[in-house]
């Protein structure tokens, strides 16, 4: 579809790429500030406790200590969605909670420094369930949030948040139905991303009232417009390195900026923040924990008539963003399943394990890992191909639906069942799929079963975008655009737009460094946004600046703005490509051109994913092999191909596809740990362990900009999990309704398993 462009579509150099593999780039540990300090921080050992005393003498009075906080030393910051987390308290709810904070001129004199800080603590109940955590008896983590559930009250600058998905008449609808199922699925192990680079901060105070932070983040500028309390929002700026990784857990975490941010305050220099990959696992924030119970009701024909139910969101200690997660779930959802009637409602629940945050899948994955396996039992009631169900279901131009911000939108997009179509040909799905529950092939103690997923994310067009393109009289164009880069090629993309706009040499397109001081507004790269909501603030920037251009030299050349044409850094009579003009004998040395481009929100468009898997399963062993995997999308123009690839290759690892399998977080309820906290424990897929792996993608114009693209890159994990789980179903016959499918669950599924007390 790249045919007559010059840059998209095409195989590019990534712009920092030698950078990269030859040292330039700059990343985190390569930040080193005059005088700057390091922090430490004490870590609670409980999962729930009052801080009854704490000693910290002999830690201030340690040679190389230049500050220890407790939280009678800093004002009390609190943070997250609603705002509940403080920096520093009295009370720690889980284990790893901030006690207090130590600057040190090294990093092992901080670390010695917390040996010496003597704390006596008062334990207290701690919970861990989602549901016994909303019990009247519960021990209540924040006094404020009775039952341990947020308010289900909205953000004053998004009021009408979606919360509860209510649409048309659910008992009207049951009665509709031919079948109704009602079941509880839980998607609940709140694996992390583990980002190979772990989340750091450098804070320093320039002025006492303007604070400078620098962080490997994915969406810098989200730093800024999320607010630091104890200062103007303008007064802060936030500076990115190469993110290093991120998955969506670098978005934005406030909890490290609060103690580099506290401890340059207090000691007036620039302190640094850098988590030890312990505390990444133990510390930082994760993925929701969710649970669904549902009731649905559904045609023979695969109309699916009601859906009701709760949807209970275990966000830990601590709510990054937990109801925005809740909104664009509800949101997405209604891509996927067409209803008429829903009574859906989302419940945000704070328990006794670490914090949840922003990680890829936002909601959605959590929401649709949950109720896509009870959509199963009623397509298999209903003896339904769910291939034909999502066909008849995923979101079809016209449709409407409800966003995260609570308005209605209908879809203006294309037909995603092309691309079904053809990731099921690629897969083989007719051959392989032999009904409900029934195994494509059995060879000896192992049986082969296939499954689908899907997921779609109208966050494509999200939120607001500002763009600046300085056309230089050296025939140079510079990008402004605060976009981080996260590993995923975004600033080359965008890149790659500006130098087909102007029709000119991608390495003449720079592009300025991501800091909030330097570039207009900008969201932030989550949610696939980056191709259509960046790209076309930055599209309309260059082809505002692109007009300016001729309209200058129109006057010089005595002819109208639209006889001309601009390629390679030169401008030329259409026509007369022989009588070129280069910019500086049109601008001169002294003037630059500056265009201007902006995006409004736009939720009427989204993208689509199916992810086709097959897995062997060895009922001997109980073991679970992914053999197969096709991922069906339709994307529009590709703009990058090789990074596209890679971003769907990404289905597996960092919280994606292979949760269903091993990788997750191990709880030990009787003291609040984490037991497998540490790169031996967590468990992996190694490259030896990659299964064969296709990626079907369609570029049918989808009306987003000039270049008909979306992305598709956040949602590559997002349907895998619920695949796995109904092929391992159709492989056994038994079904499995929680998260992993591992070898004991398999075979207790299949009874082979003893009870306890039997011989």
């Amino acid at each position: 579809m790249s045919r007559g462009l010059r840059h998209i579509g095409k195989e590019t150099a990534r712009k920092d790429a030698r950078d990269i593999v030859t040292g330039k780039a700059r990343f985190f540990n390569d930040v080193q500030l005059p005088g700057m300090l390091h922090g430490k921080v004490l870590r609670s050992p409980h999962a729930h406790a009052n801080l009854t005393r704490i000693d910290v003498d002999r830690a201030r009075t340690m040679p190389g200590v230049r500050a220890v906080l407790t939280h009678t030393d800093i004002p009390r910051w609190e943070w997250g969605i609603p705002k509940h987390m403080p920096v520093l308290d009295d009370k720690v709810r889980f284990v790893g909670d901030a006690v207090a904070l130590v600057a040190a001129d090294t990093p092992d004199i901080a670390e010695a420094a917390l040996e010496l800080i003597d704390v006596e603590y008062e334990t207290l109940p701690a919970v861990f369930d989602v549901e016994e955590a909303m019990t009247i008896d519960a021990p209540p983590l924040y006094p404020q949030y009775p039952n341990n559930t947020y308010p289900d009250e909205a953000p004053v600058y998004e009021p009408h948040l979606l919360q509860h998905l209510r649409l048309g008449d659910v008992e009207k609808g049951f009665a509709q139905a031919d079948y109704i199922i009602e079941d509880t699925c839980g998607y609940e192990i709140f694996p992390n991303p583990l980002p190979p680079e772990p989340p750091g901060v450098i804070a320093t105070w320039e002025t006492p009232d303007c604070l400078t932070i620098y962080t490997p983040s994915q969406s810098i500028a989200f730093f800024r417009f999320i607010g630091i309390p104890f200062i103007d929002m303008a007064d802060m700026r936030a500076i990115s390195t190469q993110c290093g990784g991120s998955y969506g857990t670098k978005n934005a975490n406030l909890t490290p900026v609060g103690y580099a941010a506290q401890l340059a305050k207090a000691t007036g220099k620039p302190v640094k923040i850098y988590y030890t990959k312990e505390e990444h696992f133990h510390s930082y924030s994760m993925r929701l924990g969710s649970r669904v119970k549902a009731k649905v009701g559904i045609k023979k024909d695969g109309t699916v008539t009601a859906i009701s139910g709760v949807w209970m969101v275990n966000t830990g200690s601590g709510s990054e963003s937990g109801p925005f997660q809740i909104a664009v779930g509800l949101g997405e959802v209604q891509l996927n399943l067409r209803c008429a009637n829903w009574d859906l409602a989302g419940k945000l629940v704070c328990t006794n394990r670490s914090p949840s945050g922003i990680v890829r899948g936002y909601g959605g994955q959590e929401l649709e890992s949950s109720i896509l396996p009870i959509i199963g039992r009623a397509l298999e009631k209903a003896d339904i191909d769910p291939i034909d169900f999502f066909k008849k279901n995923s979101v079809k131009p016209g449709d409407g639906y409800f966003w995260r911000e609570g308005n209605w939108w209908t879809y203006r997009g294309v037909d995603f069942n092309t691309a079904i179509d053809k990731g099921a040909e690629a897969f083989g799905w007719q051959e392989k799929w032999q009904g409900w529950g029934n195994p494509t092939a059995v060879n000896g103690t192992k049986r082969v079963g296939v499954g689908v997923g899907v997921h779609s994310n109208a966050d494509v067009g999200e939120d607001s975008s500002e763009a600046l393109i300085k056309l230089t009289p050296d025939g140079r164009a510079v990008l402004y655009c605060c976009v981080s880069e996260a590993g995923l090629g975004q600033r080359s993309s965008l890149c790659k737009m500006v130098a087909e706009v102007l029709d000119m040499p991608l390495e003449r397109v720079d592009m300025s460094p991501p800091d909030t001081h330097l570039n207009p507004f900008e969201f932030g790269l989550m949610g696939s946004r980056g191709t259509y909501a960046v790209g076309s603030a930055v599209i309309a920037a260059a082809e505002d600046a692109r007009q300016k251009l001729l309209e200058h030299a129109a006057i010089q050349l005595n002819v109208t703005a639209e006889q001309l044409e601009t390629k390679n850094g030169k401008v030329h009579i259409i026509g007369r490509p022989e009588k070129k003009v280069p910019w500086h004998r049109i601008l001169g040395l002294y003037r630059t051109i500056t265009g201007k481009g902006r995006f409004e929100p736009d939720y009427s468009l989204c993208n689509f994913l199916m992810s086709f898997v097959e897995v062997e399963v060895d009922t001997e062993t109980g073991q679970v092999s992914l053999t197969n995997v096709v991922n069906a999308t339709d994307c529009g123009q590709i703009i990058s191909p090789k990074v596209l690839n890679g971003q769907l290759h990404g289905a597996f690892g960092s919280a994606g596809l292979d949760t269903a399998l091993f990788e997750e977080s191990v709880l030990d309820e009787a003291s609040g740990r984490m037991l497998n906290g540490n790169m031996v424990d967590y468990k992996w897929r190694t490259f030896t362990d990659l299964p064969n792996f296709t990626n079907v993608i369609l570029e049918t114009p989808i009306p987003s900009h000039r270049f008909k693209a979306v992305g598709v890159g956040e949602i590559a994990t997002s349907p895998g999990p619920s695949a796995v789980l109904m092929a391992v179903y159709n492989a056994i016959g038994t079904r499995i309704t929680s998260y992993p499918v591992t070898a004991d669950k398999i075979l207790n599924a299949l009874g082979k398993i003893k009870e306890k007390g039997t011989t």
